[in-house]
């Protein structure tokens, strides 16, 4: 093949903030340094087994050049390219509610930052790729289905509208990873794999909690200043007023996406402050999942079973707290942090607040959120609960009813139990008719309605057990099932014919399989 075309590296973070005087991935308590120098640990056999063309082509890769050699080397920790500048970064947080101190990428290992053709930064990220300072007793290895499940779930996100680090590439290593799965002391060798992840930045809260956890100011206020010039361009001002600016865009971004979090059904999983980005993206998919049956109380997440921290209804909540632990990690760069940091933390519940209002307005097909439909949309929640109704199929298949003659035929396939059907029948056909005397108030068309109502309400949806079909295929070595979720999760809201079993309600041999209901965050 041809010289390949390589991307143009400038490493920002390593060039501009205090790295770890000590190269390598023994583990150790790294002060004072925001990252550790550490190269990938080559594997045994790289091999390319799914790419985004869209990622690839910002990022000046056209197909020839990803199906080369050199790409899966390059992209599997094998071989590196000028420029890179491989490290992983150091970063605390709280984990499900409790100060768990250095924590870092364990796991990631950062190649550079790219500047594309088009003048885009894109930090170009490797998990999997071996042992760093960061990774305690683990191996630094991901598994092949966890890697499946966060390279599909990157793109998805894109495409359903949610702000979200993307996947440029899935690689198998050739090699096999142990893992106990459910912790029940039955390990098992599994194909390893490797996702270069990719977004514009990777801080996370973390970052700036561990410093101040450790009273490095000096560190804290390097970090903040950097985070501002290189993700933040667009604040002006200086001093304590850019401060606050910064930290209100972060709750405001956040809220934003905790907003598409509810309005499609995904549930993170793991909201640990050291899973939170610093310019609201959606990182770090392990235990996640989408809701089937409506049920606020749900959690994907095995460890999360007893408490249910991270359920999908607090996740709101939980993305406030967490930024109140960003706020107290930034309160040192204010004179006087209360005013400022209370004045983010406010904008963040109103701009919640707000997504909320254009949630219920969009999935109901409403011109505007009043009062009185918030409640409506609170009753049929309960209602939904009531009758173990897929959250999905019933908001997609609402755009079709017709509100001059109310019915629950178009939305019939969303029920899982039969009697709760029954149970719940009559008082959702009086939801019915509340909601038809609602959108009558606002004379809209009734295709233009449907159409806006579809573009908010996904039809397609990354569920856990089509993702657990497509892994359980590409574990036999056939990577089909891989390569049809990329392409109708490419589309989650147009109608796709031939692809209506994509869009099923969960079937009954899912409802507790592994992989399917609950998962662990194994990987």
């Amino acid at each position: 093949m041809k010289a390949m075309a390589r991307p143009t590296f400038d490493n920002a973070f390593v060039r501009e903030l205090p790295g770890d005087p000590e190269a390598g991935s023994r583990v150790r308590q790294v002060e004072g340094a925001a990252w550790s120098a550490v190269e990938p640990t080559p594997v045994a056999a790289p091999k390319l087994l799914a790419w985004s063309r869209d990622m690839a082509a910002r990022l000046g890769f056209g197909d020839e050049e990803l199906q080369s050699g050199e790409f899966a080397r390059v992209f599997a920790g094998n071989a590196s390219w000028p420029g890179m500048q491989p490290f992983a970064a150091n970063y605390g947080g709280h984990q499900f509610g409790h100060w768990a101190g250095q924590l870092g990428d364990g796991r990631a290992i950062t190649l550079g930052e790219v500047v594309a053709a088009d003048g885009a930064r894109w930090e170009l990220q490797l998990k999997g790729a071996g042992r760093t300072p960061y990774s305690r007793t683990a191996d630094g290895r991901a598994v092949l289905r966890s890697s499946i499940r966060e390279f599909l779930c990157s793109e998805a996100m894109h495409h359903l509208g949610v702000p979200t680090t993307r996947a440029l590439c899935l690689l198998g290593t050739g090699e096999p990873v142990l893992r106990d799965m459910f912790y029940d002391g039955h390990p098992r060798e599994e194909p390893g794999a490797i996702v270069c992840r990719v977004a514009p930045s990777f801080l996370r809260f973390g970052n700036f909690e561990l410093p101040y956890s450790r009273g490095d100011l000096p560190l804290l206020r390097q970090l903040a200043d950097f985070c501002i010039r290189r993700d933040f361009p667009h604040l002006g001002g200086h001093g304590e007023a850019l401060y606050a600016d910064w930290f209100r865009d972060t709750c405001m971004r956040t809220a934003a996406m905790v907003g598409h979090w509810m309005r499609v059904g995904f549930v993170h999983g793991v909201m640990n402050t050291d899973n939170m980005s610093i310019l609201g993206l959606t990182i770090d998919y392990g235990p996640y999942g989408w809701i089937d049956d409506y049920d606020p109380d749900w959690t994907p997440n095995t460890t999360d079973a007893g408490g249910r921290r991270y359920r999908f209804g607090w996740q709101p909540r939980i993305a406030g707290w967490n930024l109140l632990q960003l706020a107290n990690a930034l309160s040192p760069l204010f004179a006087d942090a209360a005013p400022p940091l209370q004045a983010g933390l406010d904008a963040y519940g109103e701009a919640f607040a707000a997504a909320e209002r254009d949630n219920v307005a969009r999935k109901l097909g409403l011109r505007e959120c009043r009062d009185e439909d918030l409640a409506l949309m609170d009753d049929l929640q309960a209602l939904l609960k009531e009758g173990e109704v897929d959250m999905t199929l019933w908001f997609r298949g609402l755009s079709q009813v017709d509100m001059q003659a109310p019915s629950m035929a178009p939305l019939e396939e969303a029920f899982y139990d039969a009697g709760k059907r029954a149970a719940t029948a009559a008082a959702l056909e009086a939801w019915l008719s509340r909601l038809a005397a609602r959108v009558r108030e606002d004379a809209v068309e009734p295709a233009e309605r449907s159409a806006a109502m579809d573009a908010a309400n996904p039809k397609y949806v990354l569920r856990n057990y089509l993702a657990q079909e497509a892994i359980d295929l590409a574990e036999q070595g056939d990577l089909s099932g891989v390569r049809a979720l990329q392409e109708v999760m490419a589309r989650p809201y147009e109608e796709q014919p031939g692809r209506q079993a994509h869009a099923r309600r969960r079937p009954d041999w899912a409802r507790d399989r592994a992989g399917c209901s609950m998962l662990s965050c194994s990987s």
